[in-house]
């Protein structure tokens, strides 16, 4: 209501007043216009009919004088032309004056009736934008808090990694660590990128570069060629993370299997499409084949078959001679998180 406002189509330099005024003064003319219509079917018919809702327009629209000036310049008009004495001011019965100052009176109290609920309109929008301001500073400071929250489980991980001399536990604490860094970049970017895009939406671009680039130091070595191309796609945050869950599985068994006797080789991480259509494929030139028959099969492909409904994707495992292609598809349309179905609960969840 309060958003269409006369006074805001005026340049800053004007008065406030003179843009109140003018928007009565052109509804006043606009109802003398209209009245001048009727009269040439019904004349003198209901003479102050058209001045309420003229005037309550000019006080909703244009502030309390656009509805003062149109109340004065309609009414008058319509006493002086409408009434049984056209172009004058005289009352055919004594009875007309005291018709006459009711109708006035009555117009005067829309005016003041219309600026109440103004006023209290404006309030409300005060109020409500003081609430979504102190929602969003609260939502940013639980994803700072939650960001840290991961960032500090994640440094304990590897602190508790680099004193195990079970190279299988400490590989399996790398893992965690790894998952917990996906969950911690996702909420970094959210607080990041919130005011450039939709609430709770998160740029893939950015978090997907921090995942590669994390996992690159962590389990690659420099021998390694790596190639991305990532479309700045913004996802849901529960669907975001899922897909760098996955990433994170992805790349981690590309470490494990494909270059772990230390050869050399390509690696390319893509992600095209937009929000609705999306997919993500991991490709390597490493072992190939001939790690398939090293994979345990576990908690690894558990996980990414998790991740991938959660991701509201398909995904498929090409490995052969040439080496290993993983690709993750959407098929959800990214409107809410998918049925993961056997009872499975959901690893990514919304705060």
């Amino acid at each position: 209501m309060t958003a269409i406002d006369a006074a805001n189509f005026m340049p800053a330099n004007v008065p406030p007043l003179v843009p109140q005024f003018v928007f009565g003064l052109c509804l006043a003319i606009a109802m003398i216009g209209l009245r001048a219509l009727i009269d040439m079917v019904a004349p003198t018919s209901g003479p102050f009919a058209l001045v309420y809702p003229t005037v309550l327009i000019a006080t909703l629209f244009g502030r309390q004088w656009a509805g003062i000036v149109c109340l004065i310049v309609s009414f008058l008009w319509a006493w002086y032309v409408v009434l049984p004495f056209t172009w004058s001011f005289a009352f055919e019965q004594e009875g007309d004056t005291a018709r006459v100052l009711i109708n006035f009176v009555s117009c005067c109290i829309v005016v003041v009736l219309a600026e109440i609920f103004r006023a209290a309109v404006r309030v409300r929008e005060a109020e409500l934008h003081d609430s979504l301001d102190r929602r969003r500073w609260l939502m940013a400071e639980l994803q700072h808090r939650t960001k840290n929250n991961f960032a500090l489980v994640a440094s304990m991980i590897e602190l508790q990694k680099r004193r195990q001399d079970n190279p299988a536990a400490a590989a399996a604490l790398e893992a965690a660590a790894n998952r917990v860094f996906s969950f911690s970049r996702a909420y970094a970017q959210l607080a990041v990128d919130e005011a450039d895009r939709q609430e709770g939406d998160i740029d893939m671009a950015s978090y997907l570069e921090d995942v590669v680039d994390h996992l690159l130091d962590a389990s690659f070595d420099e021998n390694i060629a790596v190639t991305r191309r990532i479309a700045p796609i913004a996802l849901p945050r529960e669907q975001a993370v899922a897909i760098g869950l996955f990433l994170n599985e992805a790349l981690a068994n590309a470490a494990k299997y494909a270059f772990a006797d230390g050869r050399s080789g390509d690696l390319s991480v893509v992600l095209d499409g937009t929000k609705a259509d999306w997919r993500l494929e991991v490709r390597d030139n490493g072992a190939g084949t001939a790690a398939v028959s090293a994979e345990d099969g576990g908690l690894g492909k558990s996980l990414m078959r998790t991740f991938a409904r959660q991701a509201e994707a398909e995904h498929e495992l090409d490995v052969s001679d040439a080496g290993c292609i993983v690709t993750l598809t959407s098929v959800g349309g990214g409107e809410g998180p998918a049925n993961l179905g056997d009872g499975a609960q959901p690893l990514v969840s919304g705060a």
